[in-house]
């Protein structure tokens, strides 16, 4: 533990120049005593840390010093490879970038750590587009790319149904989700999100942008997303679920509206059953999913969609006559008598 922390001191310093230590015990989270035998510890061990003395002073490491990274551990150097996964980067225009500082790290580490990017390439690969999807970047996801690092304001030309529109935006960051890029942009007095592979256009304005410093891209695009699934199920409708049918509703409908209405759920019947609402799209896309659940749900509102059930339960039945009247459908039975 203390190795650990004496590393992070080191590369503390090696990172902001000068630090005071109170700024390092808040950083290390540690007490100022402790960062005061840490420095003497490191100067005992040969490293060049010094103190200003002053209201402006600090500690500061001896001009040039630059430590080797040393104090990693073999876990520490496999995860750091899988940080520098290569198709994202690529996209974006920076795998000659990733290639040469992958090869800067490699030269750094220790001998004995050496093979970390090797070991990570053989036991992980990140496939990132999702199935039946092309895996070839929106063209202009470099010149977007170029943009967000330099914080250069940009004329954007966007694809919105059968027609184009043109914002002027400062782009403060892009988010690859489920294969597909997304810009955000601050447009106006709010930021907003663009598909990139609808991008029809980007000029650069020559003009910076100062960065809300307060904007948190992970944060904005949670809330965002959690936004978007929701606006897409503005229906409900109520079913009755079998235990098995509660279980691989997960697998039919999205995910935030299989957990709306497991919370939802009501005690079981007799039968195991509940009764709850499921958030939807539309009656009819409702059905479509639902209906892979079989004998397992059952509609009871609205009218519409217990309708398209029983139309539907009447054509199997019509399918399968003979299983119909044999009677080996079966039945529910109560929970108390399997």
């Amino acid at each position: 533990m203390r190795a650990a922390r004496l590393i992070s001191l080191v590369l503390l310093l090696q990172s902001r120049e000068a630090m005071t230590a109170g700024e390092l015990a808040r950083e290390l989270e540690v007490s100022e005593r402790t960062v005061y035998r840490d420095v003497l510890a490191l100067s005992a061990a040969g490293v060049p840390v010094y103190a200003d003395r002053g209201r402006a002073g600090g500690y500061r490491l001896l001009g040039g010093y630059r430590t080797r990274l040393t104090g990693l551990s073999r876990d520490e150097a496999d995860a750091l490879f899988l940080t520098g996964l290569p198709g994202p980067a690529g996209d974006m225009g920076l795998a000659e970038a990733v290639a040469t500082a992958e090869l800067k790290v490699l030269a750094a580490l220790p001998p004995g750590l050496r093979d970390a990017a090797t070991r990570t390439g053989a036991r992980f690969h990140l496939d990132v587009p999702g199935w039946f999807r092309t895996a070839d970047p929106p063209p202009l996801l470099t010149d977007l790319a170029t943009a967000v690092w330099r914080d250069r304001s940009v004329e954007l030309r966007y694809r919105r149904g059968d027609r184009e529109v043109t914002r002027t935006a400062q782009p403060y960051g892009l988010v690859l989700k489920g294969g597909v890029w997304y810009l955000v942009a601050r447009v106006g007095d709010g930021h907003r999100t663009y598909r990139v592979d609808r991008v029809v256009g980007v000029r650069d304005l020559d003009t910076p942008f100062v960065r809300d410093k307060a904007f948190d891209l992970a944060g904005f695009w949670t809330d965002r997303a959690a936004e978007f699934v929701r606006a897409m199920l503005p229906e409900s409708v109520t079913v009755r679920l079998s235990p098995a049918g509660l279980r691989q509703l997960r697998h039919v409908v999205e995910a935030p509206a299989a957990r709306e209405a497991v919370a939802a759920a009501g005690d079981p019947d007799r039968y195991g059953w509940v009764t709850t609402q499921l958030p939807v799209e539309s009656v009819g896309v409702a059905y479509t999913q639902l209906l892979a659940l079989g004998p397992e749900v059952e509609a009871v509102s609205p009218p519409e969609l217990r309708a398209l059930f029983s139309t539907a339960a009447a054509r199997l039945v019509a399918l399968y006559p003979d299983a119909a009247a044999d009677g080996t459908g079966g039945g529910l039975v109560p929970v108390d008598q399997r």
